[in-house]
């Protein structure tokens, strides 16, 4: 048996039913056999062994009581995955889908995509499997603070400083930090994702969006290309999709989708961002109202898709940015979207590619962004939130946009570089894998036995 092959079988024995996690564990390893076959003392090192199991994994019962007086029971959990270049960092999803798989994969993705940014923050998730729609503020408020009456014991500015993600944003990070300090009775930049009176960045809210668009600008500004009139399809409609869309029109492209958990919007106009984020931001209100004020645009349900096809991807683009969920874009979709004439994709999601559809997308050479590095600039944005904190300090939007702007031509860079290191030119997937273990594991081995 080949180290992958023994690697997933002890992981499928001691974390059994965790598909999610052996995928992006198989992902990663797979792209690392050059690296092993060059620098061996990776593996006399038990590399491998070590990189895979968190060092902490913490699961707790969240009891909350809504408003009927009802007592509820979900399952919360943080996932404190390498701290071998600093403090955990990572964010906190509540979605029904949530479990210990989905944390964990989430947790060994992040431990790379830090480690490319360049910042001193290691790995970490968390969240639970709670279900923020449809409960009200007071619902959410009284499971956000049952929630870090246990998380509280575990974090810290310079020990785990968690943040959002899916289902969880100011309101929630609001609600946790409160809580956090009532019952420390300390003011400190422990979470990201703050409102702006009270500790937060400019740029957060935009910052995973506007950091996949800098990505591929970079990807396509390297082939001597550009972003200035290419047609853009984009899943999701959250932050990072919202987001995505922004900056695409600000560097003169032309999203045409959207998407939400109930079906998709084709604009073939270019989606109007004013209304989506009316829709989305305001309202929280369903994709299909969107065609009360732009009736020339076409709705598709997700009850209507081609069978194990999302109809985002059956469009004719010239770039595509999933920024929905993970294995949102099968092997259908990735060849419908070369069909179409689709040249790059920048991941704006965690692992939103299937293995099948990634290797369409290397097969058939097109710019291929993995989400580690295309998405790192949400958490790039976090730790600069972090360093505002430490010096009780703000920086102006420009600032922080243009030090995001950095960061991810950084990325790029070193991602490119390391791909061509290895002899796979263009081969981001590889070169990103790569920099962004050898970062870690170099780390590790400095600080010996940890």
């Amino acid at each position: 048996m080949t180290y992958i092959d023994t690697t997933l079988a002890r992981l499928a024995k001691s974390s059994p039913s965790q598909s999610e996690f052996y995928q992006a564990v198989q992902e990663v390893l797979e792209s690392l056999s050059p690296l092993f076959e060059k620098e061996k003392h990776y593996l006399d090192q038990n590399i491998i062994e070590r990189i895979v199991e968190p060092e902490r994994q913490i699961m707790f019962r969240v009891t909350w009581v809504d408003d009927k007086g009802k007592i509820n029971v979900n399952k919360g959990y943080r996932i404190e995955f390498n701290s071998a270049i600093g403090p955990y960092k990572g964010g906190l999803r509540f979605h029904p889908s949530v479990s210990a798989s989905i944390i964990k994969f989430l947790g060994f993705e992040q431990t790379f995509k830090n480690a490319l940014t360049g910042l001193a923050i290691g790995g970490g998730k968390g969240g639970s499997d709670f279900d923020p729609k449809g409960k009200s503020d007071n619902e959410i408020m009284s499971f956000c603070q049952a929630f870090m009456s246990e998380l509280y014991r575990h974090i810290g500015p310079t020990i785990d400083v968690p943040a959002g993600d899916i289902g969880v944003g100011a309101r929630e990070i609001g609600y946790l930090f409160g809580q956090y300090k009532r019952l420390t009775g300390r003011y400190e930049g422990v979470l990201t994702g703050k409102r702006i009176p009270w500790g937060g960045s400019l740029v957060r809210t935009e910052a995973t969006g506007y950091g996949a668009v800098y990505f591929a600008q970079n990807m396509l500004q390297n082939a001597g290309d550009h972003l200035d009139g290419k047609i853009c399809a984009v899943s999701g409609a959250g932050n990072v999709a919202i987001y995505t869309i922004e900056k695409l029109y600000q560097l003169g492209a032309t999203p045409v989708t959207c998407s939400d958990s109930r079906g998709m919007i084709y604009h073939k106009s270019g989606i109007n961002l004013e209304t989506l984020k009316q829709l989305k931001e305001t309202q929280q209100a369903p994709l299909e109202k969107y065609l009360d004020v732009h009736p020339d645009a076409v709705y598709k349900a997700v009850a209507d898709y081609a069978a194990g096809r999302n109809e985002v991807w059956s469009v004719p683009c010239d770039l595509a940015f999933p920024s929905a969920t993970q294995n949102e874009l099968n092997q259908a979709d990735a060849l419908a979207l070369l069909a179409n004439g689709c040249k790059l994709v920048a991941e704006g999601a965690n692992m939103p590619s299937t293995p099948e559809a990634v290797e369409e997308f290397l097969k058939a050479r097109i710019h291929y962004a993995p989400g580690k590095a295309a998405n790192a600039g949400g958490v790039a944005t976090s730790q600069l939130e972090m360093a505002q904190n430490a010096a009780m300090i703000q920086w102006s939007f420009d600032e922080v946009d243009l030090r995001l702007k950095n960061i991810m031509k950084n990325i790029f860079t070193n991602a490119w570089e390391t791909a061509d290191e290895f002899n796979q030119p263009g081969n981001l997937v590889l070169g990103a894998n790569i920099a962004g273990f050898r970062k870690v594991a170099d780390a590790m081995i400095d600080q010996g036995a940890v």
